[in-house]
């Protein structure tokens, strides 16, 4: 059963991979002096995936990118569309919060 990721969960995800894309950079750079057939074949492997790697990772983000603008102009619009609603939600949400931190 696949779970939908929520926004700030993918967002989590392509910060994570950014790090070890940089990470696995990094590596690279430091054993581009290291001799040996095998090492120059696995570099070449590693540096193949990781390109591959770092363009998955532009198209992931932007695709989260891209659901954070549409789901910014919904909310706008339905702002814009009902104002005394959204001011209830606003109040209801901030009295619930009060609450709960007023019980501590």
């Amino acid at each position: 059963m696949p779970q939908q990721l929520t926004a700030a969960s993918k967002e989590k995800l392509v910060s994570d991979l950014k790090a070890v894309v940089a990470d696995a950079d990094d590596i690279l750079r430091a054993t581009a002096g290291a001799a040996g057939d095998k090492m120059g074949e696995l570099r070449q492997k590693i540096e193949a995936k990781l390109r591959d790697a770092k363009e998955r990772l532009a198209d992931a983000e932007a695709v989260v990118m891209d659901k954070a603008k549409v789901a910014a102009t919904a909310t706008d619009d339905f702002v814009h569309e009902h104002p005394w609603k959204a001011v209830g939600v606003a109040a209801a949400v901030g009295l619930a919060l009060g609450v709960l931190i007023g019980r501590r």
